[in-house]
């Protein structure tokens, strides 16, 4: 859905609503669909950084006290590339913990039990202030895993904020594991992706040759690498 002049409605934009407590998520669920909103779940932080890669997500619902990654530790990663507006949920209602969820990037603080009508309110006037302010965002643009940062309009590749030097070919190569993150490539389908042509005989050569020079521009340690990994038998991927 593209920029509007002025946002009166809400349908169309994606929601991600992020507790560990599955009522409270079909609870909050049901209320933004009636607004002809679409949303999406996660129980927790790591879940929700992984529906941030998969869906162009809008505006973020977020728990603050939840296992394994928390509302804050979520919101500091998020705000490594993203700008998203993210609405806090917790059961806390002490003035220090709202303080500090907008300190590390949060946008609003709603303080559970809250009131449904309430809580459609504030999502309605981050979306409004989103879109209307020129923030949004019509498509990921901005990649980040684990300090390897993608920009595919400057096409662009940073690890660790410092800029890499990369080929036309390592750049398409990385563009294609980064945009697909997680996703297991085999060396044929990297190969006939990135160079457009039937993959032959010596094109593991050509693709292990590539993946090497790219891991010695982006890994800490090529020997050993964190982002750039290999599936034994099956073909490469970047870690999410």
């Amino acid at each position: 859905m593209g920029k509007e002049g002025t946002v009166q409605m809400t349908q169309g934009y994606n929601v991600l609503v992020v507790d560990d407590d599955k009522e409270i998520r079909e609870g909050i669920t049901i209320y933004l669909k009636n607004e002809g909103m679409n949303v999406f779940q996660a129980k927790d932080g790591i879940e929700a950084l992984e529906r941030l890669n998969e869906e162009d997500i809008h505006l973020m619902l977020l728990d603050v006290m939840m296992p394994r990654l928390d509302g804050i530790q979520t919101t500091l990663k998020i705000r490594e590339a993203r700008n998203i507006p993210i609405i806090f949920l917790s059961a806390k209602s002490e003035e220090a913990d709202k303080v500090l969820g907008l300190q590390v990037g949060g946008d609003d603080y709603v303080t559970k039990p809250f009131n449904p009508l309430e809580l459609i309110a504030r999502v309605k006037s981050q979306l409004r202030r989103y879109v209307n302010l020129g923030t949004y965002e019509q498509k990921k643009q901005l990649i980040n895993l684990n300090g390897i940062t993608l920009d595919l309009d400057a096409k662009e590749v940073k690890a660790y904020g410092e800029p890499v030097k990369l080929t036309p070919i390592e750049y398409r190569i990385i563009e294609l594991l980064m945009t697909n993150a997680g996703r297991v490539f085999s060396i044929a389908e990297i190969y006939e992706r990135v160079w457009n042509e039937p993959s032959f005989q010596s094109s593991e050569n050509t693709v292990a040759v590539h993946i090497r020079k790219i891991r010695e521009k982006i890994e800490i340690d090529p020997s050993n690498p964190r982002h750039l990994k290999v599936v034994w038998g099956i073909g490469y991927k970047m870690e999410r």
